[in-house]
């Protein structure tokens, strides 16, 4: 039971941070304009059956165990000024370890993340300087759905295009949970996208990111709430389609590439960008 709850933890905190970072990589990067709202639904599936131990060791989950995590988040970002925007994020989740003669299963709301971004500043419309401050507030008591801690988060975030049909976002923030075994986490994510028509309707986007988790407790513990030491790399593929200026659709397919107490995740997810006014 030992091994199920702590992997479960790991497993849980990973799904969460990879759906996060999808949606970084959709809605983040540029300018939001003045008074104008953005909105990106998305949903994603996170599937794992063999993980990495607390020295890289990858193995299969025991007796044919396998984790899957089904995601629905919403994310928003509000124009208040040229240089502020309102942001906002909260999933959705229901995540599921099983293996024989066992299961569980854990669904509810997770952390709901609000925030202020200030743009810097610019090189000639072109190259974009942004920081985020963010607040994390649990919506949730149990330990399967996350850390249940609030905590706070400062991302840098650059991003711009080379000539018409390449652009780049590379953003990395840090952010703390609050509490005496509160993990420090550096969560770093890079995109890099090609438009593939004259129309500009089509792209293809690649982005390699991840998390590095630390906290000052560090053994292994049955109390899944404060396994709080891990990290994973992560690749990632996109296509996007623009159907007019207010509404796309990306298409996503990622996979874990290394790794410490997590699982070697593999993950799909579709997520709309819609710009109402």
């Amino acid at each position: 039971m030992k091994f199920t709850k702590n992997r479960l933890k790991y497993l849980c905190i990973a799904a969460i941070l990879f759906i996060a970072a999808q949606n970084d990589c959709y809605a983040g990067g540029f300018p939001v304009r003045p008074h104008s709202l953005l909105i990106s639904p998305s949903v994603s599936y996170f599937y794992a059956n063999k993980g990495w131990d607390s020295l890289r060791r990858l193995t299969p989950f025991p007796n044919g165990g396998h984790f899957s995590s089904i995601s629905y988040q919403l994310y928003a970002e509000y124009g208040i000024s040229r240089r502020f925007t309102f942001v906002a994020s909260l999933p959705y989740v229901t995540n599921t370890y099983q293996r024989s003669g066992y299961k569980n299963t854990a669904t509810g709301l997770t952390d709901l993340e609000t925030g202020i971004r200030y743009y810097i500043g610019n090189i000639n419309y072109t190259y974009y300087f942004m920081v985020t401050g963010t607040a994390v507030t649990p919506l949730y008591t149990n330990p399967n759905l996350g850390y249940g801690l609030s905590g706070a988060e400062l991302k840098f975030s650059f991003a711009g295009r080379f000539g018409n049909y390449c652009t780049f976002t590379v953003e990395n923030g840090f952010r703390q949970y609050f509490g005496s075994t509160g993990p420090f986490q550096d969560r770093y994510n890079g995109t890099f996208g090609v438009t593939i028509d004259k129309s500009f309707k089509n792209q293809l986007a690649v982005s390699l990111g991840g998390v590095y988790s630390k906290s000052d407790f560090t053994k292994f513990t049955p109390n899944p709430a404060i396994d709080k030491n891990f990290a994973f790399n992560q690749v990632s593929l996109s296509y996007g389609h623009s159907f007019s200026r207010e509404f796309s659709i990306f298409l996503t397919a990622g996979k874990f590439i290394n790794g410490r107490n997590t699982g070697d995740g593999e993950s799909g997810s579709v997520a709309l960008i819609m710009r109402p006014f």
